[in-house]
């Protein structure tokens, strides 16, 4: 009787053991969607972002191929820029395109012209605010001159870079997309001009580089405030 009921213990032993092998085995199976589906949650993220515009050409030019590529990047815009070309603002609105300020003129903050500086951020959120129907609450400083109390006069949060390629001092299109592509890394933001020809094109290059080395393009508010 002893030996049947061994014999019995171990059988039972056996099936579960099966058991416990099959239901690992569908785990296994489950956990590499599981994992991808994580892993394209978290791709690494970058900011393309845009000074000095609208261009009544290239910045067209421009939305056209973020548009092909699903893409959306911050644009910087003058209100000088802003006034003569309002339908451009619009249509950078409408792709929902991230829009900020910077400046009316293109004022660099020194210390004799903080009022200046001052009006002319308020200027051009009132024209941005015009043509959209949306407040402006992030400002890149002309050549990154900032005074903090303007954050909580203004309620703006300045935006400046990691990445500078000086693209509006090269025609060379290969130039620009190396050294923006040899600095990427994660929450990275490239400072660039849709003023150039060269821009443009070495931009939508840049945008195709990165996208098949894994990277993801977003607006500014994503990297300061996810």
């Amino acid at each position: 009787m002893n030996l049947k009921k061994r014999i019995l213990s171990c059988i039972i032993l056996l099936v579960l053991l099966v058991a416990l092998c099959i239901i690992g085995f569908w785990q296994q199976e489950k956990i590499p969607a599981m994992g991808r589906s994580f892993e394209s949650r978290d791709s690494k993220k970058i900011a393309l972002t845009f000074d000095d515009g609208p261009h009544p050409y290239y910045t067209e030019q421009l939305l056209r191929g973020l548009k092909e590529r699903n893409v959306k990047v911050t644009f910087f815009i003058t209100g000088k820029s802003a006034e003569a070309y309002p339908e451009i603002v619009r249509a950078i609105y409408e792709d929902d395109h991230l829009i900020g300020n910077h400046t009316y003129n293109h004022t660099q903050l020194s210390s004799r012209n903080r009022e200046k500086f001052k009006e002319e951020i308020i200027k051009t959120n009132e024209v941005i605010k015009e043509i959209t129907g949306e407040d402006t609450i992030y400002i890149r400083p002309p050549y990154g001159s900032w005074n903090k109390e303007f954050e909580k006069e203004l309620n703006m949060f300045p935006v400046l870079w990691t990445i500078d390629p000086l693209d509006w001092c090269s025609s060379n299109v290969s130039c620009i997309v190396d050294t923006v592509c040899a600095k990427a890394e994660e929450n990275a933001i490239i400072l660039m001009h849709d003023q150039y020809k060269t821009t443009v094109t070495a931009a939508l290059e840049i945008v195709d580089r990165l996208q098949a080395e894994g990277y993801e393009f977003v607006t500014v508010d994503e990297l300061l405030f996810d």
